[in-house]
C-alpha cells in the first residue's frame, strides 16, 4: 500500500523524456488551439485555410521558444514557466 503523505513517484521523477513529453503536447495544443481560433476569424476576413494554419504555425513556435526558455532559465524538466512545476 502507498504511502498517502508521499506524491506519487510519477510526479517526482522528472527527465528530459518528460520534458520533451511536456513541451510536445503543449505545442501540439497550442496549434490545435490557435488553428480553430484562426478558423473562426478566418471566415469574416475570407483568409485561406493556409493563412490559418500559418497563424497557428506562429503561435506554436511561440510555444516552442517560451518551452525552451523555462527549460534555460530552471532545470525542473518543465516546460513552464511556474515555478515548482
Amino acid at each position: 500500500m502507498a504511502d498517502p503523505l508521499l506524491p506519487p513517484t510519477q510526479t517526482v521523477i522528472k527527465g528530459a523524456a518528460t520534458y520533451a513529453r511536456d513541451l510536445a503536447e503543449r505545442i501540439i495544443a497550442t496549434f490545435l488551439q490557435a488553428f480553430v481560433g484562426a478558423l473562426v476569424v478566418a471566415q469574416p476576413f475570407d483568409l485561406a485555410m493556409w493563412q490559418s494554419a500559418a497563424m497557428a504555425g506562429v503561435a506554436a513556435s511561440a510555444s516552442l521558444v517560451k518551452g525552451l526558455i523555462a527549460r534555460w532559465r530552471d532545470v525542473t524538466n518543465s516546460a513552464s514557466l511556474a515555478k515548482g512545476v
